[in-house]
């Protein structure tokens, strides 16, 4: 994917499936605690460009627990890696 807008826009779904279905530290209900997974989206989309489902649950599961300092949902990460790559498709094929 080189499209500058399609790259932005599922940067920005990243972000939205961070914040709204990962979650491992349950603040989706705190507008102020967005910053927290927005800060992550831009190593998560090196991995979704990739298309790596593994590498994305890894990186997941070390943002779990080298920077939040919890244990890890290794079948939550899979799932959301699945979730994210599912839109990268999406964005690709031009679906909203």
């Amino acid at each position: 994917m080189t499209d500058k807008g399609k790259i932005k826009e599922l940067n920005q779904r990243i972000d939205e499936v961070l914040y709204y279905e990962w979650g491992p530290i349950g603040v989706s209900d705190e507008p102020c605690a967005r910053a927290e997974y927005s800060s992550y989206t831009m190593t998560i989309l090196k991995y979704v460009l990739k298309e790596d489902l593994n590498q994305i649950a890894n990186q997941l599961s070390k943002i779990e627990t080298g920077s939040m300092g919890l244990s890890t949902d290794k079948e939550r990460n899979l799932t959301v890696a699945q979730r994210l790559l599912d839109y990268k498709h999406a964005v690709e094929e031009g679906l909203k």
